[in-house]
């Protein structure tokens, strides 16, 4: 955001003089001979009451501008620090983008390189105790997994570049999970559906997929990311990760699968975003593939 400098106004004119018998104001120059009226005695400035106290970085609040500000600068700070640094940064960055009514922090690289971006005001968080997927709509066996469950299902490792349609790239990323194809098996898909709905415990995130496309090798549930359990500032604990489309597509704080017969588009493309978003082959851009 650029600040520009108002244009200089005209010059104040020189100021009239007093009409004949008024004092002259406390120090202005009288004629020569002309006795000045007395000054009169400044009053005391009344002492300022002091303010309430306040936090503007209290829990549930959104952060203040001096926190947003300072984390800012240790975020620049922490692009080019080592590895531990950037490792708290990117948790640190995480929690105030959480409560940033600025958004500023979605500008700045956390850890790793990547960017912090939520469409909800606030996201809840899920524990390994409260975090549960559903798996519905058009198939034979609608399920429920816990985290637990999750992790107990064959993991696949894949290590692709991230590519983010407003053109940040994270090369040699590693991501790991269960692959959604195995999530379809176990439920059953009916003849009908064709395609897959995402939903996320935001409440306010969407995506989808076509069926074909949900069933690639390289579309994961995805629970660990760099080698690490998923954090929150990353979608944890349960994320969509797609390999070979734009990031919008791998839907964080995943909650919710259905199938469906036709595809509907998500929250981004219903605001214009293609909804085949191959890196490179959509959205008007031209980037390297990512797989």
């Amino acid at each position: 955001m650029n600040e520009t400098t108002p244009p200089p106004g005209p010059a104040p004119s020189d100021p009239p003089s007093p009409a004949p018998g008024t004092p002259a104001e406390p120090g202005t120059p009288t004629a020569p001979g002309a006795s000045a009226a007395p000054e009169p005695e400044p009053e005391p400035e009344p002492e300022p009451e002091p303010e309430p106290d306040r936090d503007p970085d209290s829990e549930g609040a959104p952060v203040g501008r001096r926190t947003v500000l300072t984390v800012l600068g240790l975020g620049a700070a922490g692009v080019a620090a080592a590895p531990w640094l950037q490792r708290g940064l990117d948790a640190v960055l995480g929690s105030v983008a959480d409560k940033d009514p600025t958004k500023l922090t979605g500008l700045l690289p956390g850890g790793g390189g990547f960017r912090y971006y939520s469409v909800a005001a606030s996201v809840p968080r899920r524990t390994a105790a409260d975090y549960r997927l559903t798996v519905g709509g058009l198939v034979e066996r609608p399920a429920g997994f816990t985290l637990a469950a999750l992790r107990r299902l064959p993991q696949t490792r894949l290590v692709r570049d991230v590519q983010c349609v407003t053109g940040w790239r994270v090369p040699d990323t590693p991501f790991e999970g269960v692959r959604l194809s195995e999530l379809l098996d176990a439920v059953g898909v009916r003849p009908e559906a064709r395609a897959v709905r995402f939903t996320c415990f935001d409440g306010a995130y969407s995506e989808s997929l076509t069926l074909d496309q949900a069933r690639r090798s390289d579309v994961l549930v995805c629970l660990r990311m760099q080698d690490e359990p998923l954090s929150h500032a990353h979608g944890g604990p349960v994320r969509l990760y797609v390999a070979p489309m734009y990031f919008y597509k791998s839907a964080k704080w995943l909650s919710g699968i259905s199938l469906t017969r036709d595809v509907r588009p998500g929250y981004w493309e219903e605001r214009g975003y293609d909804i085949d978003a191959w890196v490179g082959r959509s959205n008007g851009r031209d980037d390297a593939p990512t797989a």
